[in-house]
């Protein structure tokens, strides 16, 4: 089952305080980046963060689950509805996670 593209907008307006959120289609289910950088995927509409130590403390008790099948366990995000707490959330799950890697190009 794809994502719902008005619960897809909803997840990224509910984001949007921690920065510049962009959705990107991928097989029917979208990642979600801010300021350039992955921080969690909107599956079959539900909202799943990358796991991080801080997410941990913020969110106190977490469900894990895999997006997809084969997919590491995310935090599963129920409750989105709190825009100034999950901006917050995804601003320092953020911060805690590496940056992207440059990617090389090609022909070198």
């Amino acid at each position: 089952m794809a994502s719902d593209k008005d619960f897809v907008q909803y997840v990224a307006d509910q984001c949007g305080g921690a920065g510049d959120i962009v959705t990107h289609k991928m097989f029917g289910d979208y990642a979600i980046y801010c300021n350039g950088k992955i921080f969690g995927l909107i599956c079959d509409d539900r909202f799943y963060l990358k796991p991080t130590d801080v997410g941990r403390e913020m969110l106190g008790t977490v469900e894990l689950h895999p997006p997809y099948n084969g997919a590491k366990d995310y935090f599963y995000i129920e409750d989105i509805d709190d825009r100034e707490f999950v901006s917050s959330l995804v601003r320092e799950t953020c911060i805690a996670l590496p940056e992207p890697k440059m990617k090389k190009k090609k022909g070198k």
